[in-house]
């Protein structure tokens, strides 16, 4: 199944600087590693903002919650999720 979600983080200035740092860093790893195994399809930068909107390929609506939670940075972001099927006059035959 494929999702759209927009994620926007919302780290308070008064939150700890090295422990912002090290959060990014695991939340850049696991990304990654979502994006290698295929889950994670697409993930572009909104500009001017501390957010981003993805595309995920996953199994069922658990599996996508699972990965939502499982985000480091996830206490701070405000996220919206939108199913998504594959348009009838697209032309690519990956898009499902």
């Amino acid at each position: 199944m494929l999702f759209k979600v927009d994620m926007t983080v919302n780290i308070p200035l008064d939150y700890p600087k090295e422990q912002a740092e090290a959060l990014k860093a695991t939340e850049k790893a696991y990304s990654q590693q979502l994006q290698r195994e295929g889950k994670w399809r697409h993930i572009w930068r909104v500009a001017g903002l501390y957010a981003n909107v993805s595309i995920f390929d996953v199994k069922d609506n658990e599996e996508l919650h699972s990965i939502l939670m499982g985000l480091p940075l996830y206490p701070f972001m405000e996220i919206s999720v939108t199913p998504l099927c594959r348009h009838p006059s697209s032309v690519k035959d990956d898009d499902r």
